[in-house]
Protein backbone atom coordinates (compact mmCIF):
# COMPACT_ATOMS: atom_id res chain seq x y z
CA UNK A 1 0.00 0.00 0.00
CA UNK A 2 1.47 3.41 -1.00
CA UNK A 3 1.62 6.49 1.23
CA UNK A 4 -1.39 8.21 -0.35
CA UNK A 5 -3.66 5.22 0.16
CA UNK A 6 -2.35 4.70 3.71
CA UNK A 7 -3.18 8.29 4.61
CA UNK A 8 -6.69 7.97 3.15
CA UNK A 9 -7.21 4.65 4.96
CA UNK A 10 -6.33 6.25 8.31
CA UNK A 11 -8.98 8.89 7.65
CA UNK A 12 -11.54 6.25 6.68
CA UNK A 13 -10.99 4.37 9.93
CA UNK A 14 -11.31 7.57 11.96
CA UNK A 15 -14.45 8.61 10.07
CA UNK A 16 -16.00 5.19 10.64
CA UNK A 17 -15.37 5.63 14.36
CA UNK A 18 -17.05 9.06 14.27
CA UNK A 19 -20.10 7.57 12.53
CA UNK A 20 -20.33 4.80 15.14
CA UNK A 21 -20.22 7.33 17.99
CA UNK A 22 -22.89 9.52 16.38
CA UNK A 23 -25.11 6.49 15.74
CA UNK A 24 -24.79 5.49 19.40
CA UNK A 25 -25.82 9.00 20.46
CA UNK A 26 -28.94 8.81 18.31
CA UNK A 27 -29.77 5.35 19.67
CA UNK A 28 -29.60 6.69 23.26
CA UNK A 29 -31.48 9.93 22.68
CA UNK A 30 -34.25 8.66 24.98
CA UNK A 31 -32.01 7.00 27.59
CA UNK A 32 -32.29 8.90 30.91
CA UNK A 33 -28.95 10.16 32.22
CA UNK A 34 -27.08 9.46 28.96
CA UNK A 35 -24.32 11.91 28.04
CA UNK A 36 -23.52 12.72 24.42
CA UNK A 37 -20.25 11.17 23.24
CA UNK A 38 -17.71 12.93 21.05
CA UNK A 39 -14.61 11.59 19.33
CA UNK A 40 -11.37 13.57 19.33
CA UNK A 41 -9.04 13.27 16.36
CA UNK A 42 -5.39 14.34 16.19
CA UNK A 43 -2.42 14.08 13.86
CA UNK A 44 -0.01 11.20 14.03
CA UNK A 45 3.27 12.24 12.44
CA UNK A 46 5.51 9.67 10.80
CA UNK A 47 8.94 11.23 10.56
CA UNK A 48 10.72 9.99 7.45
CA UNK A 49 14.41 9.00 7.76
CA UNK A 50 17.13 10.70 5.68
CA UNK A 51 14.69 13.30 4.32
CA UNK A 52 17.42 15.96 4.17
CA UNK A 53 18.80 14.18 1.08
CA UNK A 54 15.46 14.12 -0.72
CA UNK A 55 13.93 17.33 -2.14
CA UNK A 56 10.48 17.82 -0.66
CA UNK A 57 11.08 15.26 2.07
CA UNK A 58 9.58 15.82 5.52
CA UNK A 59 6.85 14.24 7.59
CA UNK A 60 3.76 12.21 6.75
CA UNK A 61 0.70 13.04 8.86
CA UNK A 62 -1.95 10.39 9.52
CA UNK A 63 -5.37 10.82 11.15
CA UNK A 64 -5.48 9.34 14.66
CA UNK A 65 -8.53 8.50 16.79
CA UNK A 66 -7.14 10.13 19.91
CA UNK A 67 -9.91 9.77 22.48
CA UNK A 68 -13.63 9.67 23.19
CA UNK A 69 -15.21 12.01 25.72
CA UNK A 70 -18.71 12.89 26.92
CA UNK A 71 -20.35 16.29 27.05
CA UNK A 72 -21.07 17.29 30.63
CA UNK A 73 -24.07 19.59 30.33
CA UNK A 74 -27.20 18.36 32.08
CA UNK A 75 -30.21 17.05 30.23
CA UNK A 76 -33.73 18.36 30.68
CA UNK A 77 -35.74 17.26 33.72
CA UNK A 78 -39.01 15.40 33.10
CA UNK A 79 -41.51 14.94 35.93
CA UNK A 80 -42.88 11.39 36.20
CA UNK A 81 -44.89 11.46 39.41
CA UNK A 82 -43.05 8.34 40.66
CA UNK A 83 -41.77 9.24 44.16
CA UNK A 84 -38.70 7.03 43.69
CA UNK A 85 -37.59 8.66 40.43
CA UNK A 86 -34.85 11.18 41.16
CA UNK A 87 -33.16 13.80 39.00
CA UNK A 88 -30.05 15.84 39.73
CA UNK A 89 -30.42 19.52 38.90
CA UNK A 90 -26.83 20.24 39.97
CA UNK A 91 -23.44 18.59 39.68
CA UNK A 92 -22.60 15.10 40.86
CA UNK A 93 -23.64 11.48 40.44
CA UNK A 94 -25.65 8.90 42.34
CA UNK A 95 -23.71 5.80 43.39
CA UNK A 96 -25.06 2.31 42.72
CA UNK A 97 -23.49 -0.96 43.83
CA UNK A 98 -23.08 -3.28 40.80
CA UNK A 99 -21.62 -6.79 40.65
CA UNK A 100 -18.37 -5.19 39.50
CA UNK A 101 -18.31 -2.63 42.31
CA UNK A 102 -19.66 0.89 42.88
CA UNK A 103 -20.56 2.88 39.77
CA UNK A 104 -21.60 6.49 39.26
CA UNK A 105 -24.75 7.40 37.37
CA UNK A 106 -27.21 10.20 36.69
CA UNK A 107 -29.92 7.77 35.65
CA UNK A 108 -32.35 8.20 38.53
CA UNK A 109 -34.98 5.61 37.60
CA UNK A 110 -35.09 4.04 41.07
CA UNK A 111 -37.53 1.83 42.91
CA UNK A 112 -37.69 -0.55 45.89
CA UNK A 113 -36.78 -4.23 45.56
CA UNK A 114 -38.93 -6.88 47.30
CA UNK A 115 -36.74 -6.57 50.42
CA UNK A 116 -37.15 -2.78 50.44
CA UNK A 117 -33.68 -1.93 49.06
CA UNK A 118 -33.80 1.15 46.85
CA UNK A 119 -32.29 0.13 43.50
CA UNK A 120 -31.88 1.26 39.90
CA UNK A 121 -33.64 -0.29 36.91
CA UNK A 122 -30.99 -3.06 36.77
CA UNK A 123 -31.46 -4.05 40.42
CA UNK A 124 -28.27 -2.35 41.67
CA UNK A 125 -28.63 -0.93 45.16
CA UNK A 126 -28.51 2.85 45.56
CA UNK A 127 -25.90 3.81 48.17
CA UNK A 128 -26.30 6.36 50.93
CA UNK A 129 -23.73 8.90 52.14
CA UNK A 130 -21.95 6.11 54.07
CA UNK A 131 -21.70 3.83 51.04
CA UNK A 132 -24.42 1.47 52.32
CA UNK A 133 -27.62 0.33 50.56
CA UNK A 134 -30.68 2.34 51.52
CA UNK A 135 -33.68 0.27 52.62
CA UNK A 136 -37.29 1.35 52.93
CA UNK A 137 -39.50 -0.87 55.06
CA UNK A 138 -42.99 -1.82 53.93
CA UNK A 139 -44.38 0.22 56.83
CA UNK A 140 -42.52 3.34 55.65
CA UNK A 141 -45.10 5.15 53.55
CA UNK A 142 -45.30 8.68 52.19
CA UNK A 143 -41.64 8.69 51.14
CA UNK A 144 -40.18 12.19 50.84
CA UNK A 145 -36.74 12.92 49.40
CA UNK A 146 -35.42 16.44 49.86
CA UNK A 147 -33.01 18.37 47.65
CA UNK A 148 -29.97 17.33 49.71
CA UNK A 149 -30.89 13.62 49.47
CA UNK A 150 -32.45 13.21 52.93
CA UNK A 151 -35.08 10.45 52.90
CA UNK A 152 -37.98 10.47 55.33
CA UNK A 153 -41.29 8.68 55.64
CA UNK A 154 -44.37 8.84 57.81
CA UNK A 155 -42.24 7.17 60.49
CA UNK A 156 -39.42 9.73 60.35
CA UNK A 157 -35.94 10.02 58.73
CA UNK A 158 -34.40 6.80 57.39
CA UNK A 159 -31.22 7.95 55.65
CA UNK A 160 -29.61 10.17 53.08
CA UNK A 161 -28.85 9.33 49.45
CA UNK A 162 -25.20 9.88 48.56
CA UNK A 163 -24.28 12.18 45.67
CA UNK A 164 -20.60 12.47 44.81
CA UNK A 165 -18.40 14.30 42.33
CA UNK A 166 -15.04 13.01 40.99
CA UNK A 167 -12.17 15.27 42.02
CA UNK A 168 -10.64 14.73 38.58
CA UNK A 169 -13.11 14.57 35.68
CA UNK A 170 -10.36 13.24 33.39
CA UNK A 171 -10.31 10.02 35.43
CA UNK A 172 -13.99 9.30 34.80
CA UNK A 173 -14.58 6.36 32.44
CA UNK A 174 -17.88 5.32 30.89
CA UNK A 175 -19.24 1.81 31.42
CA UNK A 176 -22.31 1.10 29.35
CA UNK A 177 -24.81 3.80 28.47
CA UNK A 178 -25.26 5.54 31.83
CA UNK A 179 -22.73 4.21 34.36
CA UNK A 180 -19.27 5.60 35.03
CA UNK A 181 -16.14 4.43 36.84
CA UNK A 182 -13.99 6.94 38.68
CA UNK A 183 -10.31 6.00 38.71
CA UNK A 184 -9.69 8.77 41.22
CA UNK A 185 -11.22 9.83 44.53
CA UNK A 186 -14.69 11.33 44.80
CA UNK A 187 -16.05 14.00 47.12
CA UNK A 188 -19.61 14.39 48.45
CA UNK A 189 -21.77 17.10 46.91
CA UNK A 190 -23.30 19.27 49.61
CA UNK A 191 -26.16 20.67 47.52
CA UNK A 192 -26.96 18.24 44.68
CA UNK A 193 -30.39 19.70 44.02
CA UNK A 194 -32.27 16.39 43.90
CA UNK A 195 -35.73 16.62 42.33
CA UNK A 196 -38.14 13.93 43.54
CA UNK A 197 -40.61 12.41 41.09
CA UNK A 198 -38.52 13.31 38.04
CA UNK A 199 -35.71 11.98 35.83
CA UNK A 200 -32.94 13.69 33.91
CA UNK A 201 -33.27 13.02 30.22
CA UNK A 202 -30.39 12.41 27.83
CA UNK A 203 -28.52 15.56 26.79
CA UNK A 204 -28.48 14.33 23.17
CA UNK A 205 -29.96 16.79 20.68
CA UNK A 206 -31.44 14.48 18.00
CA UNK A 207 -31.65 17.04 15.20
CA UNK A 208 -28.02 18.04 15.69
CA UNK A 209 -26.91 14.40 15.80
CA UNK A 210 -28.76 13.52 12.59
CA UNK A 211 -27.13 16.51 10.90
CA UNK A 212 -23.75 15.37 12.20
CA UNK A 213 -24.40 11.86 10.91
CA UNK A 214 -25.16 13.18 7.43
CA UNK A 215 -21.93 15.21 7.47
CA UNK A 216 -19.93 12.19 8.70
CA UNK A 217 -21.41 10.09 5.90
CA UNK A 218 -20.56 12.67 3.25
CA UNK A 219 -16.96 12.85 4.45
CA UNK A 220 -16.71 9.05 4.47
CA UNK A 221 -18.03 8.89 0.92
CA UNK A 222 -15.61 11.62 -0.18
CA UNK A 223 -12.58 9.75 1.16
CA UNK A 224 -13.87 6.49 -0.37
CA UNK A 225 -14.14 8.19 -3.77
CA UNK A 226 -10.62 9.54 -3.34
CA UNK A 227 -9.27 6.05 -2.65
CA UNK A 228 -11.10 4.73 -5.71
CA UNK A 229 -9.75 7.55 -7.89
CA UNK A 230 -6.22 6.93 -6.62
CA UNK A 231 -6.59 3.24 -7.45
CA UNK A 232 -7.75 4.10 -10.97
CA UNK A 233 -4.82 6.49 -11.40
CA UNK A 234 -2.33 3.83 -10.37
CA UNK A 235 -3.94 1.28 -12.68
CA UNK A 236 -3.81 3.72 -15.62
CA UNK A 237 -0.14 4.36 -14.91
CA UNK A 238 0.60 0.64 -14.89
CA UNK A 239 -1.32 0.16 -18.15
CA UNK A 240 0.74 2.89 -19.82
CA UNK A 241 4.06 1.60 -18.52
CA UNK A 242 3.24 -2.00 -19.41
CA UNK A 243 1.23 -1.85 -22.64
CA UNK A 244 -0.68 -4.96 -23.62
CA UNK A 245 1.24 -7.38 -25.80
CA UNK A 246 4.62 -6.75 -24.20
CA UNK A 247 6.40 -9.81 -23.05
CA UNK A 248 9.76 -11.39 -22.39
Amino acid sequence: MDITTSLAASRLLAQQRAMDITANNIANANTPGFRTERVLFSDWIDRQPNTAKVPGGGTVTYTQDRATYRESQAGSVTHTGNPFDLALSGDGFFTVNTKSGPRLTRDGRFGPLPDGTLADSNGNAVLDVNGKPLKIASTDTQVTISGDGSVSTINGPIGKIGVVQPTDQMKLRAEGATNFISDGPTAPVASPGIVQGAIEESNVQPVMEVTRMMNDLRQFQFVTQFVQAEGDRQQNTIDKLLPSGSGG
